[in-house]
């Protein structure tokens, strides 16, 4: 398999090819996603999809870096995107700092950091030492508990210039992608038209460079709550609870193991 680069993901912009991304924690999905999937993000959303956290917030820099890890050490052909978590970029010292531990300590190939514009300088410095950043702008989940709530931007105008300046922004300032989460399809097509960086849409519309979804939403494990954007590829969660069933049985049966499974 050939690797994925940032130039393989500038002609697939050039050249209108979709780019398709989806999560990861671990090796073992990863090597499962690795043969189809664009790019990889390990995501801070495991912080709720696997450890029953109400937010993102509360994941460390280190339990990043452990997934990312091992999210590398499945993958081969993907490009890996790792999120930077809550509360270490929030200046450009502890930014550089927490992104150096992440290129020096795992084989990511990118970072990625919700940002709004006040962040700009940020972004702007990492990218000057080296390090290749993907802005996350839009719903950002990291703002969950200072806005209330998970909430679609762009329906106002001026909220929709805004975006649309700030995807300029940092396109200027040296991102190689945008990630837009819940952004209003018009808004998000029209940034896209406008930045010769790829966008990679989550409940943003089908305009967007590229999709990625939450591995364990798309594929139907987390059931408590299915956002609007998330379409069903599988029911995970049944298949995996009615094998979990038939192994019990057959233990308590004292049908597993049987002569030819024992030593």
């Amino acid at each position: 398999m050939q690797k994925i680069t940032l130039s393989t993901f500038k002609n697939y912009k050039k050249n209108a090819q979709k780019i398709v991304a989806i999560t990861a924690y671990d090796a073992l999905m990863t090597q499962i996603f690795d043969e189809y999937a664009d790019m990889i993000l390990v995501g801070d959303s495991l912080h709720m999809s696997f450890n029953a956290s109400g937010d993102t917030l509360g994941i460390s820099v280190d339990a990043m870096i452990y997934h990312t890890q091992a999210v590398c050490a499945g993958a081969r052909r993907a490009l890996i995107v790792a999120d930077m978590p809550f509360g270490s970029y929030y200046n450009v010292d502890e930014a550089l700092k927490n992104a150096l531990r992440f290129y020096t300590q795992t084989r990511c190939d990118a970072l990625k950091l919700e940002v709004n514009a006040d962040k700009i300088g940020i972004i702007e410095s990492l990218v000057k030492e080296g390090f290749a950043i993907m802005p996350h702008i839009g719903l950002k989940p990291q703002s969950v508990r200072a806005e209330g709530g998970y909430k679609v931007k762009g329906k106002q105008e001026n909220e929709a210039k805004e975006l649309i300046a700030l995807a300029k922004e940092l396109e200027s300032v040296g991102a190689f992608g945008i990630l837009l989460e819940g952004v209003k399809k018009e808004v998000a097509a029209a940034i896209t038209q406008q930045v010769s960086v790829p966008t990679i849409g989550i409940g943003s519309g089908v305009d967007c460079d590229g999709q990625i979804l939450v591995w364990s939403d798309a594929f139907g494990f987390f059931s408590e709550f299915k956002p609007k954007f998330v379409r069903h590829y599988a029911n995970g969660r049944e298949f995996v609870s009615k094998a979990m069933q038939r192994y019990a049985d057959d233990v308590r049966a004292k049908t597993f193991p049987n002569d030819e499974e024992s030593y």
